[in-house]
């Protein structure tokens, strides 16, 4: 597989996209103000303050300056306070660390996690779990190597995670950077004690450097980038976080052939944010994003087959499983997603589509899962939830 990534600037936004054999497959949208000054943005660390508890939900919201967080009482065993008002486990008052670990969607506020996480191109340190961990998308001999080479790692602060991007690259520059990870933790954690409440303690990357820590390598051929001042930027992050990018990077100057026009951003744009998607043969798609879920209705539409009743649902059905996880990845949907297929009479038939339709979203490096298939023939699909879905980041900048 062969891939690129664009970076377009357009006015005060910064665009990304991802290719893969030539097709767009993620659209990151993004502002160059999301990590300067603008608060609860993903991936910062706060000392915040417990404003209200709600013990029936197991929930408490915590002010982290001005914006009140959602927050999951059952972290507080690990949590690391700066100020501690009472007894209890948590109470109103208590400042401690948190993170955020998703934004605010709709009427939902941010949340925020007290379980710490140093994420790097190869590697995640978290202060919440304290597992050895590694991507089960590894080579076996390969976890299995990381898994004995990281036992001296065991221990009671923090855990450690490889990530799938190790594969690319030799252990020692993994432990290397672990080693950073670990550095930065503690200097975090030293730092927490002089600062007062609400200071934000680490501002996490814009998101278009983000996205340069969660692509894979391997295949990856070039990163055009068309505004000279975003480019040099992009140079200097690379050349001390990500060197092996550097010679990968390339600045695009042609006037008369922007680099949007060039791979019809734009069209996929405007595609993506469509409630209708047209299949192949004739068949279609609906997707609406609802507030609790997502529905996802395949209709048959104009497609006429030969082949017998039966038969022609089941290839109208593989052909609408292979776009709808094309569709979850480029909309960035997550959440709770129900899927209606086609109706087919046949057990055998419906097996198959579940085994290629889990392979289809097996592509997807946002873990994705399916559920199960009701008696109604709806397909359940989950998708970890980490950013907004296109649809809302595109009405924010509106």
């Amino acid at each position: 597989m062969t891939r690129k990534i664009l970076i377009i600037k357009e006015e005060e936004s910064v665009c990304t996209y991802f290719i893969e054999d030539g097709e767009i497959v993620e659209i990151h949208p993004g502002s160059r103000q999301d990590s300067d000054g603008q608060q609860a943005a993903l991936g910062n660390i706060y000392i915040g303050k417990v404003q209200n508890i709600v013990a029936n939900i197991g929930a408490a919201f915590i002010d982290i300056g001005g914006i009140s967080c959602y927050y999951d009482i059952s972290q507080v065993p690990h949590a690391i306070f700066t100020n501690k008002m009472g007894k209890k486990p948590l109470c109103i008052g208590d400042e401690l660390l948190v993170q955020v670990s998703r934004e605010a969607v709709k009427t939902k506020a941010p949340t925020v996690s007290s379980n710490l996480s140093l994420t790097g191109r190869y590697a995640v340190l978290t202060s919440g779990n304290t597992r050895i961990g590694v991507s089960a998308k590894l080579p076996r001999a390969l976890r299995d190597d990381y898994k004995e080479r990281l036992q001296d790692w065991k221990n009671e602060e923090y855990g450690v995670i490889v990530r799938t991007n190790a594969r690319d690259v030799p252990p020692e520059t993994v432990l290397a950077e672990l080693s950073q990870l670990k550095d930065r933790f503690r200097e975090l954690k030293q730092a927490a004690g002089s600062r007062t409440c609400f200071s934000c303690l680490y501002t996490a990357a814009r998101p278009y450097l983000t996205d340069l820590k969660n692509v894979y390598a391997s295949g990856l051929s070039e990163i055009l980038v068309e505004d000279q001042e975003l480019y040099e930027e992009i140079l200097e992050y690379s050349r001390r976080e990500q060197p092996e990018f550097v010679d990968r990077l390339r600045l695009y100057e042609d006037p008369l052939l922007p680099l949007g026009k060039l791979y019809s951003t734009q069209t996929v744009l405007e595609q993506a944010l469509k409630e209708r998607v047209w299949l192949k043969h004739g068949g279609y798609l609906i997707i609406q994003p609802t507030e609790a879920l997502t529905v996802v209705d395949v209709n048959s539409g104009k497609c006429v087959s030969k082949k017998s009743r039966p038969d022609a649902f089941l290839q109208m059905n593989l052909e609408a499983a292979q776009e709808i996880a094309k569709q979850i990845r480029l909309r960035n949907l997550s959440g709770i997603i129900v899927v209606d297929f086609i109706n087919m009479e046949k057990a055998e038939d419906m097996q198959l589509l579940l085994r290629e339709f889990r392979k289809f979203l097996s592509r997807d490096p946002i873990q994705t899962t399916l559920i199960d298939v009701t008696a109604l023939q709806l397909v359940e699909v989950t998708r970890k939830k980490l950013r907004k879905p296109l649809h809302e980041c595109w009405k924010g900048r509106e």
